[in-house]
């Protein structure tokens, strides 16, 4: 919960100090190797030291490794740490975020299920939901997630799960967790909750009953734009079922070097985050006051539908925010903007150590009918701004150069 009474940025380097230790030392044992980082193991095939080894490696009834898609030492190491930091039974790696939804949600529906999810969701996800997943006989409701009511409304006989995106992308919206957590255990439902846009830095969907939580570790948790992957965590039946359908079944493993470069990466994680949640609000009340902006989305803003909400199940605000643009042309307004900035980068993705800017209507929602994407707020006029460890006040220097030419 976020205290209204005390200073965010104390709040910040509080939670940055609970979860620093985790960050650096979760995971590798690296005693076993003495190298102070756990080498990268290259192998796709392992040996065994006697036949009675190998007949138990394949019963499950010892740990030793069997071949790269089934178990890898970098592998187990990251899967460790994302569970310390979500506060999971167990966490599995895959090879991109798509391959950890994806995997979660076909673990548990099958042909004639039905799924409610949010309208305003990452565009890869709502395909996904919309046009994938009903060729094989799983239909979709997609709702205004804000209010829990419409979760209960959509539900059918059919239903087997409740799907969660808070903050959405890109405007941020923000669900009630735990309503909706009550609203499917009543009902005998699971819950997944997509985590990458808060991080377990600012938020812990298990520890507010959600059953599965899934992430694309290509943003935050690696942090440097330089790995693809994914990850899920939660019970370990439902961990385990989810892995050894996407990982062995599907074959959608984790590279050991990215797994390397994504554990390498969560070190500074605590760190890098507590920088980009203070900028990010910081960043996000200047762009609500400013002449060119019609309006800012961000959970610290006290006129953001979510703040209430975010006050009371998040750590920290996140490092998203995402704002429209005022005029009669506010989609060339926005091309001006993205081609007049210098300190943040004019690209896609999100949580690296560089600010990243990117119009959602023309790139990562393109996909997203335009009439859903109007439900989701989601205005030829919105950019999403995915704030990084640089200066604060060079941040808002840029931006304020560039809204000067919109």
């Amino acid at each position: 919960m976020i205290d209204p009474n005390r200073p965010y940025e104390a709040l910040l380097a509080e939670r940055a100090s609970q979860l620093s230790t985790l960050c650096v030392h979760a995971g590798g044992d690296e005693s076993r190797h003495g190298a102070l980082d756990l080498p990268i193991t290259l192998s796709s095939a392992f040996g065994f030291a006697s036949a009675d080894e190998a007949a138990g490696a394949f019963k499950g009834e010892n740990d030793a490794y069997i071949y790269g898609r089934w178990g890898n030492p970098n592998i187990d190491a990251l899967e460790a740490k994302i569970a310390a930091l979500e506060g999971a039974e167990a966490a599995g790696v895959t090879a991109s975020g798509m391959a950890a939804i994806s995997g979660a949600v076909l673990s548990i529906c099958q042909s004639g299920d039905h799924v409610v999810a949010p309208r305003s969701m990452y565009g890869e996800s709502a395909r996904l939901l919309r046009e994938r997943l009903p060729r094989f006989g799983i239909t979709t409701t997609f709702v205004d997630a804000r209010d829990a009511g419409a979760y209960e409304a959509a539900i059918t006989k059919a239903t087997k799960l409740l799907y969660l995106e808070t903050p959405s992308n890109p405007v941020l919206a923000v669900a009630d967790v735990g309503a909706v957590v009550r609203l499917a255990k009543e009902r005998g439902l699971l819950t997944i909750a997509d985590n990458t846009f808060a991080t377990p830095f600012a938020q812990t969907p298990l520890a507010l009953g959600v059953d599965l939580v899934v992430h694309s570790m290509t943003k935050a948790l690696g942090g440097h734009g330089d790995a693809i992957g994914g990850a899920l965590a939660g019970r370990e039946d439902l961990v385990t079922v989810a892995k050894d359908l996407v990982v062995k079944g599907f074959g959608g493993v984790l590279a050991p070097f990215n797994a390397f470069l994504v554990d390498r990466g969560l070190r500074t994680f605590a760190l890098r985050q507590a920088q980009a949640c203070g900028t990010a609000a910081f960043l996000a009340a200047r762009l609500a006051e400013h002449p060119k902006v019609l309006r800012a989305y961000h959970p610290s803003l006290p006129t953001h539908m979510g703040h209430a909400f975010a006050r009371q199940q998040m750590h920290a605000f996140g490092s998203l925010l995402a704002f429209e643009l005022a005029g009669a042309t506010p989609l060339e307004s926005g091309k001006r903007v993205l081609e007049a900035v210098r300190v943040a980068t004019h690209a896609v993705s999100l949580g690296d150590v560089r600010t990243l800017l990117v119009h959602p209507a023309s790139t990562t929602h393109s996909t997203m009918p335009k009439e859903t994407r109007a439900l989701a707020d989601i205005t030829d006029g919105l950019l999403r701004l995915s704030v990084g460890i640089e200066g604060r006040n060079d941040l808002w220097g840029d931006l304020e150069q560039a809204l000067a030419r919109a």
